[in-house]
């Protein structure tokens, strides 16, 4: 419930003074609960303090959501920052298609054709897109939402697209080792969103606390990224579709990130609503091509290799990470690993190990992480080695600069 009160004063004796009239809305929170969040972090801006959140329920920013991976990168350093593949495979450069087909303007029919297919969906349930962002800019605009909540740690775009649309965003932040705990996530969130596996930690979440997250009036989008690194992807929610929308990327197991390739899978309802927020050919005729080839079966069949090859890869990762001292979180299914550098010290270890030739990516700009962790793309074996005897040397330096 609300109101507003008016003030109004009347000029003193024979003196002849302006009136003053002042007006002022009040809430009674307990009819509008949402709102008193958005008043704690507004005044928040202005004295520059925080408001305590309640547990699993994150104030907003300072992290940096539009920082990413590549702007940890710069040259002569070994990338360990950006978690995609090194180059496509031949025969998907092939597919791309040649700049004569590049004339005509994209026809995304055949590519949702294909993709519905391989999912084994109804077309109506697939929509292309130019990679994950678009599509959680398209969910943004496109949903509907009030009260949307991200669950993080996780890749902060979704955040970021959802703020530029102007709504307020709350966050249920798990602690670590950040498996995912529904009952974080308040009642009323009529949107929320979850990695799986999630970007930054590698955690794959169960199938079913996943859809424990589904309420009436509820959609929940799920960004399955990273999904097609889990060999055979049982915890996928690809299929369940009533309130559902499922982001899926081509970027990171083929190595596509300059062609923009993805789509979203899910309730056909909710794909009409982002549909219809879509810019006409949004997806170029290169991005399209690489749906179809890599909706194969030759392609799921060398996906599942790729899978099996990086949890190999993975493993000598973790144990050399684990032989110098550091934790790495969980068990990981992604092409990267989240690591906790406070055996080193207070404070990052980035600018040490980029002194040293390696790039890493940093972990504050992640909500619910801090300087002390940083994240790590899985490479060949010796370069793995070669990054936890840097690690270890720098705790060991460390450790002789404090005695």
């Amino acid at each position: 419930m609300g109101g507003f009160h008016r003030t109004l004063t009347e000029p003193a004796g024979d003196v002849l003074t302006p009136t003053v009239h002042a007006s002022y809305r009040h809430v009674h929170w307990a009819g509008h609960p949402e709102q008193a969040q958005r008043f704690a972090d507004a005044a928040a801006r202005f004295a520059g303090t925080r408001w305590a959140a309640p547990t699993g329920v994150a104030a907003a920013p300072p992290p940096d959501l539009n920082h990413h991976g590549d702007a940890d990168t710069a040259p002569g350093l070994v990338d360990l920052a950006v978690n995609v593949s090194a180059a496509p495979p031949a025969w998907l450069a092939a597919a791309l298609g040649s700049p004569a087909e590049w004339t005509a303007y994209p026809d995304a029919r055949e590519a949702r054709s294909a993709l519905a297919a391989r999912h084994g969906v109804a077309e109506e349930s697939v929509l292309p897109t130019a990679g994950a962002a678009e599509a959680f800019t398209l969910a943004a605009r496109g949903l509907g939402a009030r009260r949307p909540v991200v669950v993080h740690p996780q890749f902060t775009e979704p955040e970021a697209a959802l703020r530029r649309a102007g709504l307020f965003v709350r966050r249920a932040v798990l602690p670590p080792p950040f498996i995912l705990d529904p009952a974080l996530v308040p009642e009323d969130a009529d949107l929320v969103v979850v990695g799986n596996p999630t970007n930054p930690t590698g955690v794959l979440h169960a199938r079913e606390s996943v859809l424990a997250l589904r309420r009436p009036g509820r959609t929940l989008l799920v960004d399955e990224a990273f999904m097609d690194y889990v060999d055979g992807e049982p915890d996928s929610l690809v299929g369940d579709d009533e309130g559902v929308l499922v982001v899926r990327s081509l970027t990171k197991m083929w190595g596509l990130a300059g062609v923009r390739a993805g789509y979203v899978v899910g309730d056909p309802a909710l794909i009409g609503r982002l549909a219809a927020q879509q810019s006409p050919w949004s997806v170029p005729t290169p991005a399209l091509r690489a749906m179809v080839a890599c909706a194969s079966p030759r392609a799921c069949s060398e996906a599942s290799e790729k899978a099996r090859a990086m949890d190999a890869e993975r493993g000598v990762l973790v144990a050399a990470l684990g032989a110098a001292g550091f934790l790495v979180v969980g068990h990981p299914r992604t092409p990267f690993v989240l690591v906790d550098t406070s055996p080193a010290g207070n404070g990052s270890l980035r600018e040490a190990l980029a002194a040293a030739g390696l790039a890493v990516r940093r972990g504050e700009s992640f909500p619910g992480l801090g300087p002390n962790w940083i994240r790590v793309a899985v490479r060949d074996a010796p370069t793995s080695r070669d990054l936890a005897a840097t690690l270890a040397s720098l705790t060991l330096r460390q450790g002789e600069d404090d005695a």
